[in-house]
């Protein structure tokens, strides 16, 4: 008996493109052809073929297939290997299937761990804080950023957050100072119910900076000079800014530890306070880092 390309595709349940496509890479040998150049099929092609198929469909690739030889032996060991890549995908799948399933509930963003997007949905955030909430939940420890964003749900609406979120990139010395002081408050209360923030996005750690990195692209000038503004205010007092910002500050309590803390802030701020430019040198050495989150 001897068919055609199409002929065999059909009897094997695939098509004509994949078995060229078998030809191609070596899976099926080239068959005879008869007078008038058609390629003629007979029966060890189309076993031959019924076998590709049915190992594609347990998942295996071609590659896989090739590796397996032409042999109809019993591939034990790679059929045990593939049973542990199906298991890993099943679960994963699985994973993922509880995940859209909570996200379809809480109408919730696709962005965020679900427990994470579902405690961000009703925080007031602007687009720039919330894609900074996003890439912190990246880089630091997670349960620093549900106590963040937890903290910003406790706190009251205030006019100065949105202050900051309007404020322009050209805004005079006075606004750019108003603004920091109506804000100071509410950050050194964010800075003290989430002890860990100020440690998690000060220092050199890959996830730090990371965090400044983000800072730097998500605020303009006027409102990075605002932030730092504040960062010199905490580092200066009235309160000792180890104890107020829940790290560690030195055992003899003196305020040597707080002014190490601060110490990056000065540095950048010298960089960037008045000028009202965009990003340089400086400010990539050394962002604003330990109150941008709490600028929401």
């Amino acid at each position: 008996m001897a068919w055609s390309t199409r002929e065999l595709a059909e009897l094997a349940g695939t098509t004509a493109r994949a078995v060229r496509h078998y030809h191609d890479v070596g899976l099926l040998p080239e068959p005879e052809r008869r007078g008038n150049g058609y390629k003629e099929y007979g029966v060890t092609h189309l076993v031959r073929t019924l076998r590709i198929k049915r190992l594609a469909d347990l998942g295996f690739s071609l590659t896989q297939i090739a590796e397996l030889g032409d042999a109809d032996q019993h591939p034990r060991e790679a059929l045990r290997a593939l049973d542990a890549q199906l298991t890993r995908t099943l679960e994963r799948v699985h994973r993922a299937r509880v995940e859209v399933r909570q996200i379809l509930q809480l109408c919730a963003p696709t962005d965020l761990p679900p427990a994470l997007a579902a405690r961000i949905a009703g925080a007031d955030l602007s687009a720039a804080d919330r894609s900074l909430v996003v890439v912190m939940s990246r880089v630091l420890d997670p349960a620093v950023v549900v106590a963040l964003v937890d903290t910003l749900h406790k706190l009251p609406g205030s006019p100065a957050t949105s202050g900051f979120d309007e404020l322009s990139a050209d805004a005079d010395e006075a606004t750019r100072q108003e603004i920091a002081d109506r804000l100071l408050s509410r950050i050194r209360r964010v800075l003290a119910m989430v002890p860990g923030l100020w440690s998690a996005v000060t220092g050199p750690t890959a996830a730090a900076r990371a965090v400044r990195e983000a800072v730097l692209d998500l605020y303009n000038p006027a409102q990075l000079d605002v932030l730092c503004r504040i960062g010199r205010r905490l580092r200066a007092g009235p309160e000792p800014a180890g104890r107020a910002l829940g790290v560690a500050a030195l055992d003899d309590g003196t305020t040597a530890g707080a002014d190490r803390l601060g110490e990056p802030w000065a540095r950048w701020g010298r960089g960037i306070a008045g000028t009202g430019t965009g990003r340089t040198a400086q400010h990539r050495r050394d962002p604003v880092a330990g109150v941008a989150g709490g600028s929401a």
